[in-house]
């Protein structure tokens, strides 16, 4: 996989699997990450955004190839007809089985451009939390955001003591999943060791909508990247549960 792997395109849809550290449109606060929207015009030609993931982020984006299928689109959004679904690997054991969060959130509400909670003039964001399993000393957890507020899945755990693994902005820890810190009898080169994932551990795992035209509802999966598959497999390994078994 490079930039992104395409998972369906027609005449009115592009839906691509993307890399962790590219932009799915223009950033007023980011303008040095590399665009998906433009890798992929010499494919497809010119995309139309309707919705965004994180820039460190992987997964899913859902892309429009005019401007009347991005108005469609982005009504569907605004309609909550669209459902998106996040897997997560977060670190320790949340208390919890499934989490509704209610929070007013702010983005671009600091000077590091973070989303902030604030109660008075944040817009409405809810997201649902479900734990799928733990392994070790680490937890994958599925989000569905009900509203599309920025990083509202990362802002709306952290404020409920949780931390996904390797987060940027929202984590006070930035250890990376190393194989020689969760297997006991680890016999390698500690000073060659690769991590096996030291970037943001969220992914856009699934998309259901309504096509545009003819009304069909449409479910698509993206599987993880190489990483954080590697990551899960050994984690499955070691300590016995597999996140994609708990769907």
């Amino acid at each position: 996989m490079t930039e992104y792997s395409t998972v369906f395109s027609d005449s009115e849809i592009v839906i691509l699997n993307k890399k962790s550290g590219w932009l799915t449109a223009a950033d007023r606060y980011d303008t040095e990450s590399p665009r998906l929207d433009e890798a992929a015009q010499d494919e497809f030609g010119k995309l139309f955004a309707v919705h965004r993931i994180d820039t460190d982020a992987s997964g899913l984006v859902l892309y429009a190839r005019n401007e009347n299928t991005q108005a469609a689109l982005l009504q569907q959004f605004k309609d909550g007809k669209v459902e998106q679904v996040f897997h997560c690997l977060v670190y320790g054991r949340p208390q919890w089985k499934d989490l509704h969060v209610d929070l007013k959130l702010l983005p671009d509400g600091d000077q590091r451009h973070r989303t902030t909670v604030n109660k008075k003039i944040g817009k409405v964001s809810i997201t649902d939390y479900r734990l799928l399993c733990t392994d070790g000393p680490y937890s994958w957890i599925e989000a569905i955001p009900r509203t599309n507020r920025t990083h509202q899945i990362r802002i709306h755990l952290q404020q409920n003591g949780v931390n996904i693994v390797c987060d940027p902005l929202y984590s006070g820890n930035q250890k990376p999943v190393r194989l020689s810190d969760i297997k006991k009898r680890w016999n390698g080169d500690a000073e060659e060791e690769r991590p096996l994932l030291k970037r943001l551990a969220l992914h856009a795992w699934s998309i259901s909508f309504e096509h545009p035209v003819d009304g069909q509802k449409l479910t698509f999966t993206a599987p993880y990247q190489k990483d954080m598959d590697a990551t899960r497999k050994q984690l499955a390994k070691l300590f016995g549960e597999d996140p994609l078994e708990k769907q």
